[in-house]
């Protein structure tokens, strides 16, 4: 029998698990956000360059981390885990200001691609979940923090939400190179990184 999606328990993760993968996320994210910001090859580091390295930073390293913090458990983890999350969308928020403002300065129109209308659902979509998660779900304040369906219904979208978002950072990347080795070098370690922040 296949257990319900609310009863499907990971087992405790050690603290050198979860060490090990804080320090891959970060690796992931500072490599994978500088060398999309320098394609297509040849650009070198620009303003443009802030938008890809933010929004790898917040929505993979940081949200990332969050989501694994909070698989730990407890109250403190449960706190850590808001914090790290609304620093990872400040930095989201930090590259969706560095594109809109790219796109302004040169004339460009805004959400006409896939890329740009999936990262702007993403950002959307965290944001209400991290005040959804705030107000309703903070250990010491939330209005329903001990309601499981707010608590599963939080869980499953955040999940949701981070992979639109992974999935957006990749294709964004797609549309600057279609480099085999660059888009292998950030898509596989985000794929592998999945099973133990997303599911």
């Amino acid at each position: 029998m296949v257990a319900p999606l609310g009863k499907i328990k990971a087992p405790k993760m050690t603290t050198g698990r979860y060490i090990a993968l804080m320090a891959g996320i970060a690796l992931y994210a500072s490599f994978g956000g500088y060398s999309a910001g320098m394609q297509p090859a040849g650009m070198g580091w620009r303003f443009f360059s802030y938008h890809p390295l933010l929004m790898t930073a917040g929505f993979v390293g940081m949200m990332g981390s969050a989501a694994i913090t909070k698989k730990r458990g407890g109250y403190t983890n449960t706190k850590l885990h808001g914090i790290i999350g609304w620093l990872g969308l400040m930095m989201a928020y930090g590259g969706f200001y560095v594109i809109y403002s790219n796109k302004e300065s040169n004339n460009k129109p805004h959400f006409v691609s896939s890329h740009s209308i999936g990262g702007l659902f993403a950002l959307v979509g965290t944001t209400m979940i991290g005040m959804a998660g705030g107000v309703l779900l903070h250990p010491d304040f939330g209005v329903a923090k001990t309601n499981k369906t707010f608590r599963l219904l939080h869980k499953w979208a955040g999940r949701i939400l981070l992979l639109v978002a992974w999935f957006t950072c990749f294709n964004g990347l797609n549309q600057l190179t279609a480099d085999p080795k660059v888009l292998a070098l950030f898509g596989f370690p985000l794929l592998a990184l999945i099973p133990f922040t997303l599911m």
